[in-house]
């Protein structure tokens, strides 16, 4: 029976019960901080924001940030909030100086929000704000102020300085900042902005050619020809080909690193691809074109209207209220910049073009292939049960299709444990004969060869790219025995080779799987590593025994529930070294059988050499 609908139902919330019932609107997701868009790093982004904002208008050249377990201090050298207008700033929603365009036409936060819900979603804040010699601090708890200073005398340089812990409430008692995925928000700062240092814990971060830098910093290898580096007013593009598959692109709007993209990327996709043509006079393919690509951009928009509060999308379709399209704006630009850059180098534009009529090559010898293949894998996939299927898929519209995962596990034993214990609605499960294909080196054209990579290939739905990608999580499930870690190379390398934006787009983990389990007649407890074995034992005194898992198949379906519902460990894959990724392949997957040799010698650490450490 429905509940009875009366006024007293109608409730209005403050903004600080807003934001802390819905954080989600105003941080986008929430997360332990082991994903880069989790929400702890959206709130150091909006404090450095305000601080780059200064930057901006000229005043203050330094921004410094330190981390002290789960403190974030943001110190800046701008102007400093005005002392009488310190708490309002850091705490009533839609207050702020951003709303004159003419002070701050093109800033990265334009809304008033951003730094009081950093204030709202803190268990302790506490900003600073210095002026003219004069000094102001307020303390608050939970968004809620607690203390506020008098006006002092200060020695300090003009600024203001941010100090907040998130609340475990919200983020989780595990959460915990990872300093790669800050370093990496503090060198796109950099590059974004030259002629500004970050510091971060004392470590600076400087950049003197901008997307040039960042272009060079995040290459997966060489590059084929030297990076080509275009400026213009409001818009600077940095690119190059490579030899991996796919294309990466980093596109940011006045500063912000838009990780979904937008208006501007697109145009700048369509843009690249006309200026090719047009320059060569050749009708290639778009795909062919961009295939290999690895470029950066960012514009400079009036008035930026993105797809969310995270600003992580754009879509405005303008430069301004009064200015031309982005698309207009950006292929006006491209035609001119990129056009007359390969006029005046052409052996840049023959390597460019070498490098599509070898796209074009692969793309056709590909096709002749692509049939057969689908052929095949539909014959297979009508007798083969190595992929148990879920019910919920990525892009349903269903509330729990973002928990999709599907588990890649070695073997039937395996396969058959997790398959029985497993959520049907959102689990599934991929079993491999045993250890797949060596891809290192090897064309695209291995998938549509090796039965088992076309079938996974075929189970992710990930032929033309990640649009439609069925699970959002891909989980690598395997022993931790040599085997165990050499299937986990492997497949390492097949997702780095010919997917790297499954990886690039955080869907990619490792499952971690308890190595030993610790009981007496009274409790069971599960352990990860040898100190937690240790301790384990210690709790439960000598009356315990202990079982050691080789493999996933010793685990019953009973015990392996533990292991993949809420307390499900994951160790997710990213490209934060992807820079020496080529090299790493190359070592531990090429042939070079000699040197991996010798390493292993020198390296190898038995169990024994283990517990004894």
């Amino acid at each position: 029976m429905a509940s009875n609908y009366t006024e007293a139902s109608i409730k209005t919330l403050s903004s600080l019960e807003h934001i802390r019932l819905r954080p989600g609107m105003y941080i986008g997701r929430l997360g332990n901080g082991n994903h880069a868009e989790d929400g702890i790093y959206v709130l150091l982004k909006e404090t450095i924001d305000n601080s780059i904002d200064e930057f901006t208008m000229g005043v203050g050249k330094k921004i410094e940030v330190e981390l002290t377990e789960r403190t974030l201090r943001v110190r800046d050298y701008g102007r400093g909030i005005p002392l009488g207008k310190l708490v309002d700033c850091v705490s009533i929603i839609n207050t702020g100086a951003k709303y004159d365009s003419e002070t701050f036409q093109k800033a990265v936060g334009l809304n008033g929000v951003g730094q009081k819900a950093v204030n709202a979603l803190a268990l302790a804040y506490r900003a600073q704000a210095f002026r003219d010699g004069e000094t102001r601090v307020a303390e608050f708890e939970k968004g809620k102020l607690k203390k506020e200073s008098k006006t002092t005398k200060t020695d300090e340089r003009n600024g203001t300085l941010i100090e907040f812990t998130p609340d475990e409430a919200l983020f989780g008692t595990d959460f915990k900042f990872r300093t790669e995925f800050i370093e990496d928000m503090l060198w796109n700062y950099a590059f974004l902005n030259r002629g500004l240092t970050l510091t971060f814990n004392g470590k600076p971060f400087k950049s003197e050619h901008g997307l040039k830098d960042l272009l060079t910093k995040e290459l997966a290898g060489e590059p084929l020809y030297p990076i080509i580096h275009l400026e213009g007013e409001d818009i600077e593009v940095a690119l190059t080909h490579g030899n991996h598959y796919g294309e990466e692109y980093w596109s940011f709007v006045n500063g912000q690193h838009t990780t979904m993209g937008g208006t501007h990327l697109a145009s700048f996709r369509e843009a690249l691809v006309e200026t090719i043509r047009n320059h060569f006079k050749k009708d290639y393919e778009a795909a062919d074109v961009r295939q290999s690509i690895d470029a950066a951009i960012v514009v400079r928009v009036q008035e930026p209207v993105f797809e969310s509060q995270t600003k992580t999308k754009l879509g405005s379709s303008d430069m301004g209220p009064k200015g031309p399209s982005i698309k207009e704006f950006i292929g006006k630009f491209m035609q001119q910049s990129l056009d007359t850059y390969l006029h005046k180098n052409r052996e840049t534009a023959e390597i460019i073009k070498k490098k599509i009529e070898e796209n074009e090559h692969e793309r056709k010898e590909l096709a002749g292939i692509r049939n057969i293949a689908r052929e095949r894998a539909k014959k297979a996939s009508l007798h083969n049960r190595k992929l148990r299927d879920c019910r919920l898929h990525l892009g349903d519209r269903n509330p729990r299709s973002e928990e999709s995962s599907l588990f890649i596990v070695e073997g039937d034993s395996a396969a058959g444990s997790l398959t029985s214990t497993r959520d049907v609605q959102t689990q599934a499960v991929f079993a491999l004969k045993g250890k797949p294909l060596n891809t290192y080196g090897l064309t695209k054209k291995v998938i549509y060869e090796n039965e088992e990579f076309h079938l996974l290939q075929s189970a992710l739905n990930i032929e033309d790219g990640l649009d439609g990608l069925r699970y959002n999580k891909i989980i690598i499930a395997t022993d931790a025995d040599v085997d165990g870690m050499h299937i986990r190379l492997l497949l390492l390398s097949f997702f780095l080779q010919f997917f790297p934006d499954v990886i690039r787009n955080n869907h990619l983990f490792i499952l971690e799987t308890p190595l030993f389990r610790v009981r007496n007649k009274k409790k069971t407890m599960y352990c990860y590593s040898e100190q937690e074995k240790q301790q384990a034992m210690a709790e439960l005194g000598t009356t315990h025994e202990i079982t050691r898992f080789k493999g996933l198949g010793e685990i019953s379906a009973g015990e392996f529930k533990d292991f993949i519902g809420e307390n499900i460990r994951l160790d997710p894959v990213s490209l934060n070294h992807l820079a020496s990724s080529d090299e790493l392949l190359s070592f531990f997957m090429g042939k070079n059988t000699p040197e991996r040799q010798d390493f292993i010698i020198d390296n190898l650490r038995v169990e024994k050499d283990l517990i004894e450490a």
